[in-house]
């Protein structure tokens, strides 16, 4: 394992970037305008969001797996936030909001108690912005320590603690008013350890990649920002939550595709989680928030959050850029944990 002082950094960094693109990113919130909130509220979202990325990221990197297990186990992180934790899922009153309706009824199945609409909404935004677009990046801008594990056994208790304590607050918070039923609550298990375990099931990455086309780290990312600029932009309609399926399976089919690929690298992962910011923050702008918010301070933060991802953006493509001549050989994958040597040949 790496010395702690060049782990601390990439695990600070994404204990508050996951937060940050899960909430904040996309500008919904009435807090927008409010900074010294913003920050008071990444104490609760951070121990939430951060160190479920982090844990993520661990197993994986602990089981040599790749993409499409951080894309299964993201699910099933996030199918426990939406389904168990705040029940968003399930709570037809979640927000007091006509948009909230708006968006939930057009696909709503009344014996599950569920929006199609919601459903992919919930699941894409967790897969992707909550979880994998930030492991992507953070793991971008650490290149030297991207393909080993950070915690030992304390630290990933702490990670564990952490969580607990947050998933206590939000749902003692979310549970007042309302509490899914045992089916629901059910259910939503069940699709969490089934999406875990397939997570754990899918083959390591070095035993399967296969020589193929992989598009080049920019036109990757590009097709990446499309599809999910799509998914924001359709509308909640019966048509629009169908072309957003197709929408979400294409682009994590396309994922899972390219990542099983030698060509794929550390460039390719950092274009698309890249993409993934980039949309969220350019799409922030046209995002009505929840509640009474002062426009320009909105925009304000919009605009800080837009120079902010770009400036992450281009310092992780140069730490990329840096740390492949330093290592003398090509940019390593990623996907698996580094075994054995530092020196060896890594793959994701």
């Amino acid at each position: 394992m790496p010395p702690l002082w060049r782990r601390l950094g990439p695990i600070v960094g994404l204990l508050l970037l996951s937060p940050i693109c899960a909430e904040y990113l996309i500008g919904y919130l009435e807090v927008m305008g409010r900074p010294v909130d913003l920050l008071i509220g990444l104490l609760v979202l951070a121990p939430l969001y951060g160190t479920a990325a982090v844990m993520i990221r661990e197993v994986i990197r602990r089981t040599g797996r790749g993409w499409p297990s951080i894309l299964l186990l993201s699910a099933a992180f996030g199918v426990i936030q939406a389904g168990l934790v705040d029940q968003s899922l399930f709570n037809p009153d979640f927000v007091d909001e006509p948009s909230w309706d708006s968006e939930r009824l057009p696909t709503v199945i009344p014996a599950l108690g569920i929006s199609v609409n919601h459903v992919l909404d919930f699941g894409a935004g967790h897969v992707i912005w909550s979880f994998a677009a930030p492991i992507a990046v953070i793991d971008s801008c650490a290149p030297r320590v991207a393909d080993r594990p950070w915690l030992g056994r304390v630290g990933m208790g702490v990670m564990v603690v952490l969580y607990g304590l947050a998933v206590l607050v939000i749902f003692r918070e979310h549970t007042r008013d309302f509490m899914a039923s045992p089916t629901q609550l059910g259910a939503a298990a069940a699709a969490a350890v089934a999406l875990a375990a397939a997570a754990l099931l899918v083959p390591h990455r070095r035993a399967v990649r296969r020589s193929g086309w992989v598009p080049a780290p920019w036109l990757a990312g590009s097709i990446a920002m499309v599809l999910m600029t799509v998914h924001h932009l359709l509308p909640a309609s019966r048509p629009g939550t169908a072309l957003d399926l197709l929408t979400l399976v294409l682009l994590g089919g396309l994922v899972v595709r390219w990542s099983g690929q030698a060509p794929w690298g550390r460039g390719h992962a950092l274009a698309v989680g890249g993409a993934a910011l980039a949309a969220n923050a350019g799409l922030s702008f046209m995002v009505e928030p929840l509640g009474e918010v002062s426009y320009t301070t909105k925009y304000a933060a919009n605009a800080v959050l837009v120079l902010g991802v770009l400036a992450l953006l281009f310092w992780a493509r140069r730490r990329l850029l840096k740390a492949v001549p330093a290592q003398g050989r090509p940019e390593p994958r990623v996907g698996t944990e580094g075994r054995g040597s530092v020196s060896q040949q890594v793959t994701g």
